[in-house]
């Protein structure tokens, strides 16, 4: 009797099940890393009017505190982006000489402000950070009234040219924080102080004792216990 198939195709079935298995779970990998915000999210930059608010300059050079613009920051869920008013106050007519004598680029890269101002609208800056519908606006007041710095969830953004997404802000990137509140506080006064933050935090993971001021602070936010279920953050 003729064998209707040749011997070699007997190893056909593990090859195919173990090349499948393989497959599979590459292709569950690749999801599971490039359909993340830690993938997708982190580095978006888009493009703003005038180039975008250089935090470089204003945060970092110039040292503004980032409640000068965020105003309502410490009392609202919002961070609160700024008026056009706001901008005009240091960017408008009456001061256009004095911050432009000798620096044209600057007076051709901020008119968008004051042509804003004059028609009474608002600048259309384009939104960086914002979490999924499902999701509670992120209560900026409690958790800066805790602790938590800017730079926890946005980075060194007085060293930005062009806001960025630091961070994933993923469920397991809050959930991390809230289960380990010590990577995050620092006392109330220094939560804007972004180099400090960053300097602080970077020693406490390296093993470096937590000042008395930021342990205060982390003894009362322990009392409240940061919530880890889903209704705390979710429809």
């Amino acid at each position: 009797m003729s064998v209707l198939f040749p011997s070699w195709m007997n190893k056909l079935p593990p090859v195919l099940a173990v090349g499948g298995l393989l497959a599979a779970t590459g292709a569950v990998g690749g999801f599971w890393y490039y359909a993340t915000p830690k993938f997708w999210r982190v580095g978006y930059m888009p493009t703003q009017p005038g180039g975008g608010f250089n935090h470089q300059i204003h945060a970092g050079k110039l040292g503004m505190d980032c409640r000068y613009c965020h105003t309502k920051v410490e009392k609202s869920y919002e961070a609160n982006v700024p008026n056009v008013a706001t901008c005009y106050g240091c960017h408008g007519d009456a001061k256009l000489k004095l911050l432009t004598e000798g620096n044209v680029t600057h007076k051709e890269r901020t008119e968008f402000i004051r042509t804003a101002f004059a028609a009474d609208e608002s600048i259309p800056w384009t939104r960086v950070h914002k979490l999924p519908d499902y999701v509670h606006n992120f209560p900026h007041q409690v958790h800066l009234n805790a602790g938590v710095s800017c730079y926890s969830c946005h980075g060194r953004i007085d060293t930005m040219p062009i806001v960025y997404h630091a961070q994933p802000l993923s469920m397991s990137f809050c959930l991390d924080c809230h289960r380990d509140p010590a990577t995050a506080i620092v006392p109330k006064d220094k939560v804007t102080d972004l180099q400090w933050v960053q300097d602080t935090l970077k020693e406490r993971a390296a093993g470096a004792a937590m000042s008395a001021d930021a342990r205060q602070v982390m003894d009362t936010v322990l009392q409240k216990q940061p919530p880890e279920n889903c209704g705390a953050c979710h429809y």
